[in-house]
């Protein structure tokens, strides 16, 4: 069983860039003065194809399900966790859901796998729930290959109905971390040891006890090897979503702004499946997770910030969303040196 991925454009257009380039240049500064502010505007009007780059109703969602590996302790926290976070974002009282009401981004909550049907909220979530959890990884895998492929078209039908240009992917799952840290090792090669983190907080002897797990599911899949058996082995529900949304959204042209670890993961998985799909990519922060900067550095991306943020629920993407903001406002409404009658270059 394979995945199709729609098409992603390349957003290569040199005229584009020269023309682009050159209203930065002439604006009412010196060349380069505003920094990484001025390659953001660059970015964001070549993916919109336009020199005259413009946000509009930025959309958050937030991926929820369980993870049948967390029976073996990889977490500080039990499964149940995921449900009462979600009933906390349904009752407005995360973090993400503060921001994003500061930042007027819409908010919704995606079942995408968890193990609680929420009959009381159905009117706030979204239900695109493929089954309650993955499996247990480490006796077979997370997913088969239908529910593997259901959770990629659903994710793409996810970002297939949103309006606006900009997409912010959130999620929610205890045990997350470990099936990020799974795919971040098997698809980028690299030591386990060098992808975990403490997720939620595990001690010095949870974090070795997580590390033994982790390696153990590892030599269990070790035919597993393309992206989306990778995916499907080891992966989450919510992360299989996630990856699906990325490659729908790049293909309808959207902006990615993406938050920390895990959807940085579900974006590598993206990219492996759908090639093109980081060029739409803007990186919001930098995760204090450790496997985050070797992700970054495979994925040859540089963070706007960097906060020491690890929460998850697409909370520091929506912290630096003012910045896409700004960006594109200085190319719209800053002065040009003509504009505004002033001499270039002291002349």
């Amino acid at each position: 069983m394979t995945f199709t991925a729609p098409s992603i454009a390349n957003i290569e257009n040199h005229d584009l860039r020269e023309q682009l380039q050159h209203i930065i240049d002439t604006k009412t500064k010196p060349l380069g003065a505003l920094g990484r502010l001025e390659s953001l505007g660059l970015q964001i009007g070549m993916i919109q194809g336009t020199t005259a780059p413009y946000i509009e109703q930025p959309q958050i969602r937030v991926f929820a399900a369980d993870h049948g590996l967390t029976k073996h302790g990889v977490s500080a926290f039990p499964s149940a966790v995921t449900a009462q976070m979600v009933l906390n974002f349904l009752n407005s009282g995360a973090a993400i859901n503060v921001l994003s009401r500061q930042h007027n981004i819409e908010l919704k909550v995606v079942d995408a796998g968890v193990v609680s049907d929420f009959e009381d909220h159905a009117d706030l979530i979204s239900q695109y729930k493929v089954r309650q959890g993955s499996r247990d990884a480490l006796t077979e895998p997370a997913m088969t290959d239908e529910e593997c492929l259901l959770a990629l078209n659903n994710g793409m039908k996810v970002a297939g109905a949103l309006t606006g240009n900009l997409f912010i992917v959130g999620e929610m799952g205890i045990g997350n971390t470990s099936a990020a840290s799974l795919l971040l090792a098997r698809l980028g090669d690299l030591p386990i040891a060098d992808c975990i983190g403490r997720g939620t907080g595990l001690d010095e002897a949870g974090l070795k006890h997580k590390e033994n797990i982790l390696t153990q599911v590892l030599e269990f899949h070790s035919d597993a090897k393309s992206p989306f058996e990778a995916l499907a082995a080891l992966g989450g529900l919510e992360i299989a979503m996630m990856a699906g949304a990325f490659i729908q959204a790049a293909s309808d042209r959207r902006i990615l702004l993406i938050d920390g670890f895990i959807a940085s993961v579900a974006l590598l998985v993206a990219e492996r499946l759908a090639p093109g799909v980081v060029q739409y990519a803007v990186f919001a922060h930098h995760s204090a997770e450790p496997g985050h900067a070797k992700l970054l550095k495979l994925l040859d991306a540089k963070p706007l910030l960097n906060m020491g943020m690890r929460l998850g629920e697409g909370s520091g993407a929506a912290l630096a969303y003012p910045i896409l903001q700004s960006a594109c406002a200085i190319i719209n409404e800053m002065a040009s040196f003509s504009d505004a009658g002033i001499s270039e270059k002291g002349s």
